[in-house]
């Protein structure tokens, strides 16, 4: 119900645009979010934002004030935008959605339902 694109190899200091269609309905009433996994690693949170206009946005440390996620309750689309991209990005980025989820368990990936197939990023040095 997810579709996550527009990974791709990119080198440090780049960007790219993540995008995740969405089938979920009504799209406007899921919080959204972005996550991922590098090899050997857990898969950890990298954004989130609030259901119906989206003014409530979230980040993990490593990509604050780099990253913005957005969304287009129109297009039932989120989108990710990475900037100054290092290559610890380097990980498969995945899309995921949920309803109910309280604030302080937005970066919890177990508070989502829904997970896109996952979009390969790879910033070489």
């Amino acid at each position: 119900q997810l579709q996550a694109s527009g990974g791709g190899l990119v080198q440090a200091g780049g960007s790219l645009r993540l995008s995740c269609a969405a089938s979920v309905s009504p799209f406007s009433t899921y919080v959204m979010g972005w996550f991922r996994q590098a090899p050997g690693k857990e898969r950890e949170f990298v954004a989130t934002i609030s259901r119906y206009g989206g003014g409530s946005t979230s980040y993990s440390d490593s990509v604050k004030g780099r990253f913005t996620i957005s969304r287009d309750n129109a297009k039932n689309a989120v989108y990710l935008q990475m900037n100054s991209l290092k290559p610890e990005d380097t990980a498969v980025y995945y899309c995921a959605a949920g309803r109910g989820i309280i604030q302080s368990t937005r970066a919890d990936s177990g508070a989502y339902a829904y997970w896109g197939q996952g979009t390969q990023v790879t910033v070489s040095s």
